[in-house]
């Protein structure tokens, strides 16, 4: 039986993750909205202050079959750090075999080592599989007291520094 493990991710692994971005793109529909490069992962995940951080999922420690992506936050409400879950994509044919669990198993230990209070992520509505394992399996809970606000491109950025 085949065996995967869960480690962070080096630079080697840049294409992998540029494919399951893509591949979690498909996925969610909106294959048009995937703009990273390996250029912006690279600075992103490894410069001397790195913005995000990968944990990749490989079977028999070569072939990489998940990953998941995260940056850390902080809530004043309770006063410590947090974790938000950017994307978390295990391939299909390696679904239902525990790769999900093992990723998020590795990002509660990270969550502990960091003394954060929570972890954050969001899911399509129309995502039931994932749902029911974020519900199901992990204990997870609904936010459904809040809404999801953003500001998306260098224009909308930009007009925050001139709103008067």
């Amino acid at each position: 039986m085949a065996k995967f493990s869960v480690r962070p991710a080096v630079p080697e692994d840049i294409p992998a993750i540029l494919k399951f971005i893509l591949d979690l793109a498909i996925y969610e529909k909106s294959q048009e909205s995937a703009k990273a490069t390996p250029e912006l992962l690279h600075t992103a995940l490894f410069s001397d202050q790195p913005t995000a951080h990968v944990l990749m999922a490989t079977l028999d420690d070569t072939t990489p079959v998940g990953f998941a992506l995260y940056f850390y936050n902080f809530s004043t409400w309770i006063g410590r750090p947090g974790i938000y879950l950017e994307d978390l994509y295990v391939s299909p044919e390696h679904r239902n075999l525990g790769v999900g669990k093992a990723l998020f198993t590795k990002l509660g230990e990270i969550a502990e080592e960091k003394n954060c209070g929570r972890i954050d992520w969001s899911v399509l509505k129309w995502n039931a599989p994932s749902i029911a394992f974020y519900e199901t399996t992990l204990g997870a809970t609904r936010m459904e007291e809040w809404v999801g606000m953003r500001l998306e491109g260098d224009e909308s950025i930009h007009r925050l520094r001139t709103l008067k």
